[in-house]
């Protein structure tokens, strides 16, 4: 995948100790559509819940497809996080819990 493109999470339902490659057989999805550096986060094993991070057009083409419905839910949002505010140095935040 693209360092730039655009992503959306999905969760998909898995057997336990599933791979990035289970789930992307599962769903249909080209290693280019996948972020596999984000991998296959487990986010409830005992039901075989698990996070993918995908393109938006898979996303997209996912929740066209009713043939896959049944084991993902999503797209949702995948907002990038960034800092509020100026970044401070160390010796500043040393400095303000100082006073």
């Amino acid at each position: 995948m693209a360092p730039e493109s655009p992503t959306v999470l999905i969760t998909v339902t898995l057997p336990p100790r599933s791979t990035i490659e289970d789930a992307q057989r599962r769903l249909g999805l080209a290693d280019d559509e996948v972020d596999t550096a984000y991998g296959l986060v487990p986010v409830d094993p005992a039901h075989g819940t698990y996070a993918l991070l995908v393109t938006e057009a898979a996303g997209a083409r996912l929740q066209g497809a009713p043939e896959a419905r049944g084991s993902y839910q999503g797209p949702f949002a995948n907002p990038k996080i960034e800092p509020f505010g100026p970044v401070r140095s160390k010796d500043e935040e040393a400095e303000e819990g100082d006073g």
